[in-house]
């Protein structure tokens, strides 16, 4: 089970402590909810030590010039796929030993106890599976799963990094820096030798389960997530800026239903002009005072 561990803020904005007023607001927001729906972001995981994209200063966009991988770039080059694993295999260790945080651990219990009905995270770190959530849709997947494009066939990320070990026996390469997808930083040099595995029922090409910028969410889950808001009496956006179109879409759904909207996030978002309550704190500092 998930403990409660200092939250580690290398990644996190700064930011003030939360103003007594804003708690009392944000609690009156969460008790007036029967059937509260959650968007998490990256925000919510930054504690936990995984950097986000779009933060000021220590955003990756704020630090590098890298960017993830497209969608069209990885089906079309098989160079660009070796590149995304050979790096992808190298943050793997680190990336998947990271533990939920308070705030994942608070909505899980808010669950439990029927207060939140349903959660929705852009996020592909499985942190809120290992908190314990259930009631949850993964929006982008998440790197713990791999399937084959050609056959489906779909294996665990962890049983991968096998197939990849033994393939590379020899291979080493150290990491510079690491990314919110797991991704970290090689030269086309260190990825030149890393031999990639094939889809072992078809030999088919193998892909993360996760929607990379560029392609597109499946209709059945964005209905399936439309449904679970149509079910609900208020949103809560926690750690996003929502600048990405899959998740901005049931904000604007959730406005057309003139559901109230509670925003926890370091910095504007989108729906800044039209949420009913913006609070600029931490996730994993604000959330634990909601009763």
């Amino acid at each position: 089970s998930a403990s409660r561990s200092p939250p580690n803020l290398a990644f996190v904005p700064a930011s003030l402590p939360p103003d007594p007023v804003e708690v009392e607001e944000l609690q009156h927001f969460v008790s007036n909810s029967k059937r509260l729906f959650v968007i998490t972001g990256a925000g919510i995981s930054t504690e936990s030590g995984i950097p986000d994209y779009r933060s000021e200063g220590v955003g990756l966009y704020a630090r590098t010039d890298k960017r993830p991988i497209q969608h069209a770039e990885f089906l079309r080059s098989a160079s660009a796929r070796q590149r995304y694993w050979a790096r992808n295999f190298v943050g793997w260790p680190q990336f998947s030993s990271h533990q939920p945080n308070t705030a994942h651990l608070v909505l899980r219990d808010w669950e439990k106890l029927g207060k939140l009905h349903w959660l929705v995270t852009q996020n592909v770190d499985a942190l809120h599976t290992k908190a314990g959530s259930q009631r949850m849709t993964e929006l982008h997947g998440c790197t713990h799963r791999v399937f084959c494009l050609d056959c489906g066939d779909q294996i665990l990320r962890s049983e991968l990094q096998e197939h990849f070990e033994a393939l590379n026996p020899t291979w080493k390469a150290e990491a510079f820096g690491v990314a919110p997808d797991g991704d970290v930083f090689l030269t086309d040099e260190q990825v030149r030798h890393f031999q990639v595995p094939a889809c072992r029922k078809c030999g088919g090409i193998l892909k993360p389960d996760v929607t990379f910028f560029g392609d597109t969410v499946s209709w059945e889950k964005v209905d399936f997530v439309h449904q679970r808001l149509a079910e609900s009496d208020s949103m809560l956006v926690a750690g996003s800026s929502m600048q990405v179109y899959s998740g901005y879409r049931f904000a604007l759904a959730a406005r057309e239903k003139r559901l109230p909207i509670a925003i926890l996030n370091i910095g504007p978002t989108r729906l800044d002009h039209f949420a009913s309550l913006k609070l600029n704190s931490r996730c994993g500092e604000l959330l634990p005072l909601i009763v």
